[in-house]
């Protein structure tokens, strides 16, 4: 027999002694209420707050009375075959190799949207110490337009695919790594596209 809301309410008050008809007086409902989602599924789902009040009083699994699942902790993002060179750029493959797995509060801390986000690798050295090769960073595609201060961004330069600290000026944008041995060039905003912005470093240590 499968276990439905109105079959483990039912049971559970049975269990406790307690009438269907209390316990909807319990609700400030009026004493019919539940013996008619019992009987008739009337209402079909029980409200939040009634459905936590029911299964605090019965010592019930929420979930029992049609708790809908809480979300998943956890989501996958693409693993993009690509490396954004930390250097001087390097020739992109843009395809999915997989997937990877980010906490849910990973990404709402760094502000990303899950559909938005993508994971890409980091090769080279220019943006050390931020950022080492072989990491990998969480890109935000949702996150394109540059900041006054700037940020680190992925950028498509040509053929070329690079990490890099992007500050705006004007109809220019400045290039900047953080290693001080690179350096800094400044562009036409129209040479280069955004990516998105590098929200989030994963690094394996």
């Amino acid at each position: 027999m499968v276990m439905t809301p109105q079959l483990a309410l039912a049971e559970a008050a049975r269990r406790r002694g307690v009438a269907l008809s209390a316990l909807s007086r319990m609700l400030g409902r009026n004493q019919a209420y539940l013996g008619q989602f019992v009987n008739r599924g009337s209402p079909r789902v029980l409200p939040e707050r009634e459905r936590r009040m029911l299964a605090d009083f019965l010592d019930l699994d929420e979930a029992l009375l049609g708790a809908p699942p809480p979300p998943t902790q956890e989501v996958t993002v693409p693993l993009l075959a690509v490396t954004a060179a930390a250097g001087a750029g390097r020739v992109p493959e843009e395809r999915v190799i997989g997937r990877a797995i980010v906490p849910r509060t990973a990404l709402r801390a760094a502000g990303v949207a899950p559909d938005a986000a993508s994971l890409i690798g980091v090769a080279g050295d220019s943006m050390a110490p931020t950022l080492r090769d072989g990491d990998r960073v969480l890109v935000d595609r949702n996150a394109r337009r540059l900041v006054a201060r700037g940020g680190i961004y992925v950028l498509r330069r040509a053929e070329m695919i690079a990490v890099k600290r992007l500050i705006p000026h004007g109809s220019a944008v400045e290039i900047r790594s953080d290693n001080p041995l690179w350096p800094v060039e400044r562009v036409g905003a129209d040479e280069i596209e955004v990516i998105g912005r590098a929200r989030l470093l994963l690094r394996t240590l």
